[in-house]
């Protein structure tokens, strides 16, 4: 996929990726530094050479960077990393080495940002597509644990899903556990709030409850459509024409695709870039609160990333968002569009053979949601993802997406469903498959 991956042997190119997040802290407000007006504090006031150095190590390239109100966001030769004052989030596709920065991400967070405790660590991916073509900790699951328990001994490692079919994988630790990452004890707890409203009962608001909320949803897609994939394939690209830049190209490209539309322009700063000779990486800032940055313990601004592997039978698009949505259709004066549109938008425009869905909440309050006998975020979310994709959606009219003349209307039947419930986070997971 990638121009800058020459560490890359010929042959099939692993989409999947692997995803690192650590946080230093529960939120900017209690980085030691958090005084800072701009928001340059934390993490963010480190240098950029200091993170080339860590990316070296996992064996891919800065492309390019947005600075946010709230967060950085580094478009990378293998996908994407995202800092905040008090959390990375770094995410590599192919043969990258993924876990073997972590060190020195703990390293430049201790020395350079006065940040000693991990107050949480996660990692997953989905199950690789050529797991003997990685290295490293990353040749098994097994391998990958153990390198992690060697740094946080009381994580905890699942498998979600059907073993022998699509599975994700997940590795977390609890806050205030005391081990060799130096995770912080008696870390203050996250209170959290259930989504919105669903469709059909009361709301206000179209924002969610709590603004502290950590909310990630992924849409992972293979065997994407002929037609969808065609526009990934970039062979003619001229990196000597201004004109004609690999930026250029994948701007207009998100355009013409919708990609662009997703979340109101008017709140969004778009990044991408197009490989040659093929695929494409997108990262982009929403600001989804008017009072972004204002409040440190509250966050206002988000990212969506995606990453296309567009060869032919190994195909592969994948879509990451911590815009927490809301799983009931909002107004129409709403700046972001609901769970189930989102989805929509998504697979019109890659409209993959098959796909998995994730979505990984807190949600502390769920335990009293059932007690009451009401429905938790990740029934909601399910619900969400059932009429997303076994509905038809010829008669609703989406206002945030493009008629170019690409509208998909296939139908998928769901083949695995699955709700886990975590310390302090529950998740949502569900397959699909098109139907023939």
């Amino acid at each position: 996929m990638s121009d800058h991956d020459e560490h890359q042997p010929a042959g099939p190119f692993e989409g999947p990726e692997k995803l690192l997040e650590i946080w230093f802290a529960p939120s900017p407000a209690q980085v030691p530094d958090a005084s800072a007006v701009d928001g340059r504090f934390g993490l963010r006031k480190i240098p950029r050479a200091e993170w080339e150095v860590m990316l070296d190590i996992v064996k891919c390239k800065i492309l390019s960077v947005i600075e946010g109100t709230e967060m950085d966001a580094y478009l990378l030769s293998e996908s994407a990393f995202f800092v905040s004052p008090h959390r990375l989030i770094l995410k590599t596709c192919g043969t990258t080495l993924n876990l073997l920065g972590l060190p020195r991400i703990l390293e430049i967070a201790r020395e350079q940002a006065g940040l000693p405790n991990v107050y949480q660590c996660f990692y997953s991916r989905k199950a690789f597509m050529f797991p003997d073509r990685q290295s490293g900790p990353h040749r098994d699951w097994k391998a990958e644990v153990e390198y992690l328990d060697n740094i946080f001994p009381n994580g905890a490692a699942y498998t979600v899903g059907k073993v022998n079919g699509d599975h994700w994988l997940l590795y977390i630790t609890t806050p205030g556990e005391d081990c060799n990452g130096r995770t912080a004890q008696n870390s203050p707890v996250l209170h959290t709030h259930t989504l919105p409203p669903v469709e059909g009962e009361a709301s206000g608001n179209t924002l969610p409850d709590s603004p502290t909320q950590d909310y990630t949803i992924e849409i992972l897609m293979q065997n994407l459509s002929a037609s969808s994939r065609e526009p990934f394939l970039t062979p003619d690209i001229s990196l000597d024409a201004p004109e004609d830049t690999p930026s250029v190209h994948a701007l207009a490209l998100s355009s013409s695709l919708g990609i662009t539309d997703l979340f109101p322009t008017e709140f969004t700063t778009l990044d991408a870039y197009s490989f040659t000779p093929c695929g494409y990486s997108s990262n982009a800032l929403v600001r989804w609160r008017e009072d972004a940055g204002s409040d440190l313990s509250q966050n206002g601004e988000g990212y969506y990333t995606i990453h296309v592997t567009p060869e032919e039978g190994w195909s592969y698009a994948s879509f990451e968002c911590n815009i927490p949505l809301p799983t009931h259709s909002p107004s129409s004066h709403s700046r972001i569009p609901d769970l189930k549109t989102l989805i929509r938008r998504i697979v019109n425009i890659f409209q993959p053979g098959k796909l998995t869905l994730t979505l990984f909440i807190s949600s502390e309050e769920n335990a009293t949601v059932e007690e009451e006998g009401g429905e938790t975020a990740v029934e909601r979310a399910q619900r969400a993802f059932k009429a997303a994709l076994t509905l038809p959606s010829c008669c609703e009219k989406d206002s945030g997406t493009k008629e170019d003349g690409r509208a998909f209307n296939g139908l998928y039947r769901r083949t695995d469903k699955i709700n886990y419930e975590f310390g302090g986070y529950d998740l949502a997971f569900a397959s699909f498959e098109l139907r023939s």
